[in-house]
C-alpha cells in the first residue's frame, strides 16, 4: 500500500510539473475592446471603474491576471471562469449585440448584481465585493443604459 501511495504521489506531482508548462491562452485584447460599450452605454467615471474593477476580468477581452494565475491548476480554473463569462456576457462583443440582446443583456446585469450572484463569489474573495454605494450606481446606470434599447424595440416595432 505504501508502494502504492508514494507511486501515486510522484505521479501526481510530475503532473502538476507538466501542467506549468502547458498553459491556457490569455485573454488580453487590451482596454480598446470595451470603449464600444462605455461609449455607447455612457458610464459615469465612478461606474466605468466598477465595471473595470469587478467585470472586465470575465466579461471582457481584457483580462488583467493575478500573480496566482502563472500557477497550474490555478490558471486553468481561472481560464474556465473567463470562458464562462465570456459566453454569457462579453462587453468587447457588444457592438456585434441587437438592441434586443443588449437590453436582455442590462437586464441580466441588474438581476443578478441585486440579488448578489454578480460578481462571483469565487472572485470577491480575494477582490472584494461591491458595496452598497458600488451597486446602487451599477444598477442605477444599467437601468438607464436599458432605457435606450428599450426606445430603439419600440420605435423598431411599429
Amino acid at each position: 500500500m505504501k508502494k502504492f501511495i508514494r507511486i501515486f504521489l510522484i505521479l501526481a506531482l510530475i503532473s502538476l510539473v507538466v501542467l506549468q508548462f502547458i498553459r491556457p491562452d490569455k485573454n488580453n485584447g487590451g482596454y480598446e475592446s470595451v470603449t464600444g460599450f462605455e461609449t455607447e452605454t455612457k458610464p459615469s467615471q465612478e461606474v466605468a471603474g466598477i465595471l473595470k474593477s469587478n467585470c472586465y476580468d470575465c466579461h471582457s477581452d481584457q483580462t488583467q491576471y493575478p500573480w496566482y494565475a502563472e500557477i497550474a491548476p490555478i490558471s486553468y480554473y481561472l481560464d474556465d471562469h473567463i470562458r464562462h463569462g465570456k459566453g454569457e456576457f462579453n462587453v468587447s462583443k457588444w457592438e456585434g449585440y441587437s438592441a434586443k440582446k443588449k437590453d436582455h443583456k442590462l437586464e441580466e446585469v441588474i438581476e443578478l448584481v441585486e440579488k448578489g450572484e454578480m460578481p462571483l463569489d469565487s472572485y470577491t474573495w480575494l477582490h472584494g465585493n461591491l458595496n452598497e454605494s458600488d451597486t446602487k450606481a451599477l444598477l442605477l446606470w444599467a437601468e438607464v443604459a436599458r432605457l435606450q434599447y428599450q426606445n430603439e424595440l419600440k420605435v423598431s416595432s411599429k
